[in-house]
């Protein structure tokens, strides 16, 4: 599965998501050796992550 990375690498310190991609470091870390399952999961979790950061500090 493609990593949903897109290189901008910026985490929120609230969080620890990163603000482009919604993974923390952790998850941006593993994500290569992740189980396909957890990978499906995790980027069904990313949009969810991704609003929240947005309607906390809009721009």
């Amino acid at each position: 599965m493609k990593s949903p990375c897109i290189d901008i690498c910026k985490f929120d310190g609230r969080t620890g998501w990163c603000v482009a991609c919604g993974r923390t470091k952790d998850e941006c870390r593993s994500w290569k050796k992740a189980p396909r399952p957890r990978q499906m999961s995790l980027s069904a979790e990313l949009p969810r992550r991704l609003a929240k950061l947005a309607a906390r500090n809009p721009t």
